[in-house]
């Protein structure tokens, strides 16, 4: 039997493993240097308290996908759903004996979007909406500025955007872009706007503009969407989404498991250190597993790779790299990321609004007196994210780089970090911190900056040899969702059956009228 060499266990290494099961007659094999499965999507568990790294919707325009997810982690019955009723038992009927064999029988919840920024010390619906709280937050002669300057972008335009700050300005406005989004783009890519190029815009919201928020707002007065699909809507307005009742590491830890139900096999704690090839072809990849240093080579017919782009040029052997395609490759660039988790006795906040309970799933802290840049409350996430229910479980994301101060903090100073700046937003008032955790996440985002200017070098290197597929977020240095990691898999199964040697589809997820969020049906 033909084997498929995998290297790495996120969204888009498992969608490639089952794919290939299910359609081919070839093996997958993948190897993960992580104990766990599910790359930035696992589900962390501290003390039976769940942990979403960086928050995980489970929402697509490409239905595809979504009924992808479906058939491992049904609806939750109770859930209000535009599917139709035949097709929903029918889900369930046909995926019943594999979710039976799955940890817990999971299911897939419909949950309410809340999101809010945080910004001078006083909270802003996002998306932004025009009421009363907004007025008085802002200001009549802010929100007249606001307006101005969004009305000569639209007269006066930027041409031919280079930068993000460009391409901010050109879709809300100078006065706008700099209260809200330049500061908390720059807490992500630790950069300043002007020195990101438009593309990452167009990747992540290409689509968003204040005349979309606004129609929406008024559209969400007289009527929700409950549709699934959110047709119509801009991913960054959804009202909800799909998500795991424990958490996006559900997902990933029930399609491993059926990938080795069907015949395939997933070596964790096993990292990549060397990969040979000779004419343009990968003969065989060695690994060494973490706990014994033992090493051991293996071979394929063909090979996926969503590590890191850098790591993976560097791991190539005995065959020629040209010197430009070394060069960006190194001069790549990631942003790394820390997560900590804080659990408190749940209570009411005590906001410059009055007192209220937090119903938020996340909120972006837009004020430069905060290091963080956002606060996620995993209970609204998913009431299974926290053991005991009468608890408040909070994580706290912070932007960096590992070679930054503040990844070399310890533990306790991150906790102490995070705890007061949590108090300085007035959503904690009293002392009732019950534990803490700090997790460490390096190479979370592939950024914009660096020699990503010059990364169609390196890509048509890659696709020059015969038998490499490179998929999901970091194998193509894309900061892509994750169904669009996931369809990056299904296209490159595709070409396998196909025979087809063009990777052009494979990149063009996420920049062709597929994945258009314009688009009102995929």
């Amino acid at each position: 039997m033909e084997k498929a060499i995998i290297m790495g266990a996120g969204p888009a290494g498992l969608t490639a493993a089952y794919e290939l099961l299910t359609r081919t007659n070839i093996k997958p094999v993948i190897v993960e240097m992580d104990q766990q499965v599910g790359g930035l999507s696992k589900t962390i568990n501290y003390k039976g308290n769940l942990i979403d790294i960086g928050g995980h919707r489970f929402f697509s325009k490409s239905e595809k996908i979504t009924n992808w997810w479906l058939q491992f982690l049904p609806l939750d019955e109770a859930s209000p759903t535009d599917i139709p009723l035949t097709y929903h038992h029918q889900t369930i009927e046909l995926h019943k004996g594999i979710l039976n064999n799955t940890a817990g029988g999971g299911k897939m919840l419909i949950r309410p979007r809340k999101s809010r920024i945080y910004f001078d010390r006083a909270f802003f619906d996002y998306p932004l909406s025009l009421n009363s709280k907004t007025l008085r937050n802002f200001g009549i002669p802010k929100i007249s500025r606001i307006a101005l300057s969004y009305f000569r972008s639209k007269l006066f335009p930027i041409k031919d955007e280079q930068s993000l700050e460009q391409f901010f300005i050109n879709r809300f406005g100078k006065e706008l872009y700099q209260t809200f989004f330049k500061r908390y783009t720059e807490k992500i890519w630790g950069v300043s706007c002007d020195r990101i190029p438009a593309d990452w815009g167009h990747q992540r919201i290409k689509d968003l503009n204040i005349s979309k928020a606004i129609l929406q707002s008024f559209k969400s007065i007289f009527s929700t969407n409950n549709s699934i699909h959110q047709h119509g809507v801009s991913t960054s307005l959804i009202e909800q989404f799909l998500y795991p009742e424990k958490g996006p590491g559900q997902m990933w830890d029930t399609v491993a498991q059926k990938v080795m139900e069907l015949g395939g096999e997933i070596r964790l704690g096993t990292e990549v250190v060397k990969i040979v090839a000779d004419d343009q072809q990968i003969r065989s990849v060695t690994c060494r597993e973490g706990v014994t240093g033992k090493q051991t080579e293996l071979t394929g017919s063909c090979f996926f790779s969503t590590i890191p782009v850098k790591n993976l040029i560097s791991s190539l052997e005995n065959i020629k790299i040209p010197g430009p395609v070394k060069e960006v490759a190194s001069g790549l660039v990631y942003r790394d990321f820390i997560m900590v988790g804080l659990l408190f006795k749940k209570q009411e906040a005590q906001t410059r609004e009055g007192i209220e309970m937090l119903t938020d799933n996340w909120i972006y802290l837009q004020d430069e007196k905060l290091i963080a840049g956002r606060l996620q409350i995993f209970n609204n996430w998913s009431p299974e994210m926290v053991e005991d229910k009468g608890n408040l479980w909070i994580g706290l994301e912070y932007f960096c780089s590992e070679t930054d101060e503040i990844w070399k903090k310890s533990r306790e100073e991150m906790i102490a970090l995070a705890l007061k700046e949590i108090k300085q937003t007035g959503l904690i008032q009293k002392e009732t911190l019950l534990d803490a955790t700090v997790i460490k996440v390096p190479k979370a985002y592939p950024s914009y900056i660096g020699a990503y200017d010059q990364f169609a070098v390196v890509q048509e290197f890659l696709d020059s040899i015969g038998n490499l597929y490179c998929l999901g977020r970091n194998g193509m240095h894309r900061y892509n969702n994750t169904d669009h990691s996931m369809m990056t898999a299904i296209i490159a199964v595709d070409n396998i059956i196909s025979n087809q040697k063009d990777r052009t589809s494979i990149w063009g997820v996420n920049m062709e009228h597929d994945f258009h969020e314009e688009k009102q049906k995929v």
